[in-house]
């Protein structure tokens, strides 16, 4: 049994602070108040600091590092999350675990033998392994699609797409919380639309989330968006826009049309809602930059592509013709090859340079030598945008965090402690009561996690007690890999954690 006393309490559902004292007992709050703790009880002295619920991160990339208990996110106050976003999960995988790990193993990291064939088995696995946060997963599309018809693009053949349907009823029933697409990865990119209504239809059976990274985020933005919306309207499910945000100096002006969107569709009865992290930068791999046809087949079809001399310059037009970020806002942050390691943490230009060549063909270049196993980090949008995004009543803050062999972004360090000591505390962007609501109680509203993000008895005892004055991200661009400050003590259900 536990007592915090002496703490200001925010209890996750948006209210006010207020004086209280927290009673953990068995794993579960059992009461909020003023009153006199048991006498057997352990107190813990909160004077000056603030007592909230876990945090939950709702756009995590950590499937399968999170069974390896790294701390990054329990460091900073994440007690659930949610995984198998944007297309990539760990699970289903078919007759081919390789090939579902050659697909994910970017942005999934871990080692060279992970893979589940169901999503009972991964959940069950979770359930066991994961001490340090309980695991919600979305069925990723990409990993149901290659489990199904191999890494191939195009419409699927009718019995696959009544496979993939099945192992989606399979896996909702099992207790997945939803469904997620890639749409700028291949093979999901080259999805028809009769596929994505027709999954969206299983996922709306079961009132669960369809979250999507979507085709574009950049010139083609406000057509992605109703692409999502009209897919939304037509098979009545719940629709969660991933890391939403106007990527490109040119593109900066759409986001307010885009929100102006998202609300029309709210007022006309779709359930819409998105998320963001507090970063201008974001990340992911390299070949996203290229056209997604020329990933038709997987990595090698890619590299047989670039090879020919004839299709190279028709993949450098088209790649500098869709790329809205300058060349110098995109970095290398991961080779999957010890020599390819000086180029992390350099743009491509400074690369382009170096290597005497545009930098397109730096691109290339690199993505040939490391057997297109790189990811990069760019920087995307401006303050005003990202001010306008994380105070929208529409957004849920995220980190969208994912582990790579090099330079990660700062964001699997640090989101929640930016969040609430940057953007909070020193820009004043949001009241910090209305920022842990966006990282506590709406989220888990959102995936209907009850019993959680919320202080009040019953509710179970993920809690976290920080200082508010104090809380702060150390991680940065250059060194990402660093514990916060300010936070003192991390509970899961009522087994202390930090």
């Amino acid at each position: 049994m536990i007592h915090l006393h002496n703490g200001t309490v925010i209890d996750g559902t948006g209210a006010e602070p207020k004086r209280a004292g927290v009673l953990i007992e068995d794993g579960v709050i059992t009461a909020i108040g003023q009153a006199a703790p048991p006498a057997e009880a352990r107190l813990i002295d909160c004077t000056g600091l603030t007592i909230t619920p876990g945090f939950i991160d709702i756009h995590s990339h950590s499937d399968v590092m999170v069974l390896e208990n790294d701390r990054a996110k329990a460091d900073q106050g994440v007690t659930t999350e949610v995984v198998g976003n944007c297309g990539f999960s760990p699970y289903p995988c078919g007759a081919d675990a390789a090939a579902v790990r050659r697909y994910g193993h970017a942005i999934l990291a871990g080692g060279e033998s992970w893979g589940w064939q169901s999503a009972a088995e991964y959940l069950d696995y979770a359930r066991r392994q994961s001490r340090l946060c309980s695991v919600w997963s979305l069925v990723g599309h990409g990993s149901l699609r290659i489990a199904t018809m191999g890494p191939r693009q195009g419409a699927p053949e009718p019995a696959e797409m009544d496979r993939m349907e099945g192992i989606l009823e399979e896996s909702l029933q099992a207790g997945s919380c939803g469904f997620s697409t890639g749409l700028m990865y291949a093979p999901g990119s080259s999805a028809p639309r009769e596929e994505l209504v027709r999954l969206c239809r299983v996922t709306a059976k079961h009132g669960k989330v369809y979250a999507t990274h979507m085709r574009s985020y950049t010139h083609q933005l406000l057509e992605s968006i109703e692409e999502q919306l009209d897919l939304a309207r037509e098979a009545g499910c719940r629709l969660q826009i991933s890391h939403l945000q106007a990527v490109g100096r040119a593109n900066w002006s759409k986001q307010a049309q885009a929100l102006e969107r998202l609300e029309q569709a709210r007022a006309e009865g779709i359930d819409v809602a998105f998320d963001s992290y507090p970063y201008l930068a974001g990340s992911t791999v390299l070949t996203q930059l290229l056209p997604q046809w020329t990933l038709d087949g997987g990595i090698p079809a890619m590299l047989s592509r670039l090879a020919d001399t004839t299709l190279r310059p028709r993949i450098a037009e088209e790649t500098i013709a869709q790329t809205a970020q300058q060349w110098n806002d995109i970095f290398v942050a991961a080779t999957g090859s010890a020599e390819g390691a000086r180029w992390v943490g350099r743009n491509f230009v400074e690369i382009a340079e170096e290597r005497g060549v545009e930098p397109v063909e730096a691109v290339f270049e690199i993505l040939e030598e490391e057997n297109g196993d790189v990811n990069m980090l760019s920087f995307n949008q401006c303050d005003d945008n990202l001010r306008k995004l994380l105070q929208h009543p529409l957004c849920t803050v995220i980190s969208d965090g994912f582990y790579v062999k090099g330079r990660p972004h700062p964001r699997l360090y640090g989101t929640f402690p930016c969040l609430l000591g940057e953007m909070a505390r020193e820009r004043g962007w949001l009241p910090l009561h209305d920022a842990v609501h966006r990282i506590t109680g709406k989220p888990a509203e959102r995936f209907g996690m009850r019993g959680r993000g919320v202080l009040r008895p019953g509710a179970a005892a993920d809690v976290v007690v920080f200082d508010a004055a104090a809380i702060r991200a150390r991680a940065t661009y250059e060194s990402p890999q660093q514990k916060p400050e300010g936070i003192r003590f991390v509970f899961r259900e009522g087994a202390q954690i930090t």
